[in-house]
């Protein structure tokens, strides 16, 4: 389905901290160049027609001040757009609200995506699961992403749960789980507090018994 190596390496991760006024929010940052025109992007990730065919279907009013729903996911209240440079959004899911923050920048060759992920989560959650709790779900979106953009062909849902149940998709996921790791380390996290938090979130995607950080 997807050079699980490639794509690991093709992705930016960061893990930071921010202070907002609702008080002090994680932030988690994914970001990775298409060799696709920065509308052509724009257009994949703000098309309601053209969402599905990468992500989850999405209802509501896309557009400043409007309120979107993804099928079975998230919804919230578009917060700011700008054509073709970005947009910002909240992040609604259960009784959690955090927030995205897309940029697109045109680059030589095609358009670098960065997508900005800030939550309030509590310090005793965080020191558990760590970034890659959500982390992973971003990566996951990347694929889909990837594989649209880079065919051209809409992404069988049905082919995507088939691959992360196999063995290059529990790769993928446990790949994922390592970088995010790295990631919180060179944030200034502790590295063994680091390393058992992915350890969990492993075991939490894989269900394997004695997860492992893993690599591709």
């Amino acid at each position: 389905m997807i050079d699980v190596r490639q794509q690991i390496d093709s992705v930016h991760r960061r893990v930071g901290r921010r202070a907002l006024e609702a008080g002090d929010a994680r932030v988690l940052t994914v970001s990775r160049t298409f060799g696709a025109p920065l509308d052509e992007v724009w257009s994949a990730c703000t098309d309601p027609e053209r969402i599905p065919q990468w992500f989850l279907p999405v209802s509501g009013d896309l557009r400043e001040g409007g309120h979107y729903q993804l099928e079975g996911n998230a919804g919230g209240t578009i917060e700011r757009c700008e054509p073709p440079a970005g947009f910002a959004a909240t992040w609604e899911y259960r009784d959690e609200i955090s927030r995205i923050a897309v940029a697109l920048t045109p680059v030589d060759g095609g358009t670098r995506f960065e997508l900005e992920y800030l939550a309030h989560a509590d310090d005793e959650r965080w020191a558990e699961y760590g970034p890659g709790a959500v982390g992973i779900g971003w990566d996951l979106m990347l694929v889909g992403l990837t594989l649209y953009l880079s065919t051209g062909a809409p992404v069988d849902p049905r082919e995507v749960m088939a691959w992360q149940a196999s063995e290059d998709g529990v790769r993928f996921v446990s790949s994922s789980s390592e970088a995010w790791y790295e990631a919180a380390v060179a944030s200034g996290a502790d590295p063994a507090q680091a390393r058992l938090a992915a350890y969990r979130t492993t075991a939490f995607y894989t269900g394997a018994d004695e997860p492992g950080g893993g690599t591709a």
